[in-house]
């Protein structure tokens, strides 16, 4: 998929004229972008709607108007983007217990470490690579950003839909699988087949 470009941007009114309708789209889209994982992890996969409607959203929220800033967002944005023979995922650890936010949280130190997330495609596993910088070794965010790498092989087993695909996370205090299925599989093979 290429990347989301400057020209591609609304100013805040443009934006502000179109937002209700780019919302109610980008709710609809990210149904079938969105895959639970246990009670506590969500996975949504982004592509390039997904990151405009992001970028346009920041612009919006910190009244961006200084064309080097919204480069700054557009260059980190891009990122989430997949490539050829990849998936992207923003990875949310979701708690609503306040009062026990931070000691849930913190079990889950070390998933962003390697060796802990993976998609299972027909039996094979892709580990996930996260972005560095969202932990340490007494923090971590509840908010990370994860890449799928497939090999060619892969990629063309995942987008025929004839064998088995999930998600699984296997940390020491967090194991939980999901199934990708139906339209979900169906959103993410377009992604894998376009890029």
């Amino acid at each position: 998929m290429r990347p989301v470009a400057v020209d591609e941007i609304l100013d805040i009114a443009a934006y502000e004229s179109v937002r209700p309708e780019a919302r109610s789209r980008i709710i609809a889209l990210k149904r079938n972008r969105r895959v639970g994982v246990g009670d506590l992890v969500t996975l949504v996969f982004e592509n390039r709607d997904t990151v405009l409607f992001q970028v346009q959203e920041m612009i919006r929220a910190e009244r961006m108007v200084a064309p080097e800033r919204i480069q700054e967002e557009l260059d980190t944005y891009n990122q989430l983007i997949p490539r050829a023979n990849q998936l992207s995922a923003t990875l949310l650890i979701e708690i609503t217990d306040k009062e026990g936010l931070r000691e849930i949280l913190d079990r889950f130190i070390g998933i962003d470490r390697g060796g802990t997330t993976f998609l299972s495609i027909g039996g094979e596993r892709v580990e996930g690579e996260y972005e560095g910088g969202r932990s340490n070794e007494v923090r971590i965010s509840a908010v990370h950003y994860v890449t799928f790498d497939l090999s060619r092989s892969q990629t063309a087993a995942f987008i025929a839909g004839d064998v088995p695909v999930s998600l699984l996370i296997e940390h020491p205090a967090y194991r939980a699988e999901a199934v990708i299925s139906g339209g979900v599989r169906a959103s993410l093979a377009e992604d894998l087949a376009e890029a």
